[in-house]
């Protein structure tokens, strides 16, 4: 094996930055994302264990087809369904708990001297650690659930802020309003309060989009908010200026064409429409009875617990931006290197490798002949000898010589005596 450290320059580090599409689809409470059809297992009916006609995907997809029926009960601490079960049933002590395990894998923590708990619980929410050190005796084990999931929701909003009393505001706007003034220098339609009205008044269409959608950031410019009724488009916001508004382009012609319906926070995966002209002068029940199609009507029905009058259709396009970090490496198999093997086919068949040993001393014998792989162009004739090897692995190693990885080529390379071979690997980070 032959060892050699990297030079500074045959390592180095770039960011590869990719930008993938989404599309969802919202039609009658349900939601397709990137038109992925219903998917049957051979153990269960959803084979992600997660709802596509709502849109949701997995994180990890882990558990995928695992099946939904009872395999067998596990003694556990409390944090999910369970059955209790008497003292008498577990040896005495206080009762433990049982999770009806459906063969599934979970996430879990042992309850012991370092405190290790996970954040959903109850108890912890609130800053009070009385649930946690109560409620479970130490050797008890927590578990929280897989698959975990997501997809886009939507809110609408009728009272979202109102400053005279307290008690009545939406958490999830209130928690935007800095955010919105902060964005304001892109855009004036992002102030709360500004001559285009005050949002803490305003009837608000909240539209969130989970990180696993779009990564780090949608890509401004590429957003498009599509409104179809009986399938015939009543309108089309669009992201022109990049800038978070969200026009009306089309169809053109059309009422509030050209207009800004609402606003696109790009880092928070949060569009908020306030525009609240018709559309289309048909009523249909959309968020209430008798209401004409509008932007704060946008996508009724995505897990918003609504369900609309099955006219009303709607398409989200944009793309994400992902940033991978590439490990790249350079090695080089010069010329009178790397030209021994230690697979056995290097030697000469039916040689005795060891030349003694007892039991004080083992000596491999030094005369073992290496076979010929030289090719001749003459038939009936054998070329001359020349080391050949064929570099099918090339494994790379900390400063201490241990295996940190290994790089498999999909096809053998040939390495002749006289040859330099320089080899390129690549590592997501």
């Amino acid at each position: 094996m032959s060892l050699k450290e990297f030079k500074s320059n045959e390592v180095f580090t770039n960011t590869m930055k990719l930008h993938p599409t989404c599309n969802f689809v919202i039609y009658d409470t349900k939601v397709i994302y990137n038109n992925v059809p219903h998917q049957s297992g051979a153990r269960n009916d959803l084979v992600r264990n997660v709802s596509s006609s709502k849109g949701y995907i997995s994180l990890y997809e882990y558990n995928i087809d695992r099946p939904e029926d009872i395999s067998d009960d596990r003694i556990i601490g409390r944090a999910g369904s369970y059955a209790t079960v008497s003292s008498s049933e577990t040896g005495g002590g206080d009762p433990l708990t049982i999770l009806l395990d459906n063969g599934r894998i979970y996430p879990w923590i042992s309850k012991d001297s370092a405190r290790s708990t996970f954040k959903t619980v109850f108890g912890f929410q609130s800053g009070d650690e009385s649930t946690w050190n109560n409620e479970f005796i130490y050797g008890d084990v927590l578990v929280g659930t897989y698959p975990l999931q997501a997809a886009i929701s939507r809110e609408y909003i009728t009272s979202s802020f109102v400053s005279t009393a307290p008690t009545f505001y939406n958490p999830h706007y209130v928690a935007l309003r800095s955010k919105l003034d902060y964005y304001s220098v892109m855009s004036r339609h992002y102030k709360v309060n500004s001559i285009y009205g005050n949002k803490d008044t305003q009837t608000l269409n909240l539209i969130s989009i989970p990180s696993i959608f779009y990564g780090t950031q949608i890509k401004p410019g590429t957003l498009s908010l599509k409104w179809y009724v009986s399938g015939s488009l009543q309108g089309e916001l669009q992201d022109i200026s990049q800038n978070g508004e969200l026009i009306q382009v089309g169809p053109v012609g059309s009422t509030g064409s050209g207009s800004v319906a609402g606003v696109a926070l790009y880092n928070d995966g949060v569009l908020l429409l306030t525009g609240a002209w018709d559309l289309n002068p048909t009523s249909f029940i959309l968020d209430g009875a008798g209401q004409r199609p509008s932007w704060i009507h946008y996508g009724v029905g995505a897990n918003d617990s609504v369900t609309p009058t099955p006219s009303a259709s709607f398409t989200m396009d944009f793309k994400g931006t992902n940033e991978t970090q590439v490990l790249t490496m350079f090695t080089h198999a010069k010329s009178g290197e790397v030209n021994y093997s230690t697979n056995p086919t290097f030697l000469k068949y039916g040689q005795d490798s060891t030349f003694y040993t007892s039991s004080a001393i083992y000596e491999e014998n030094s005369e073992l002949e290496l076979k010929n792989i030289a090719s001749s162009s003459y038939s009936d004739y054998s070329a001359s000898f020349e080391r050949q090897v064929y570099v099918s692995r090339i494994g790379v190693y900390d400063k201490n010589k241990n295996l940190i990885a290994v790089a498999t080529l999909s096809n053998p390379v040939l390495k002749k005596e006289a040859e330099n071979i320089s080899f390129k690997l690549k590592l997501d980070i």
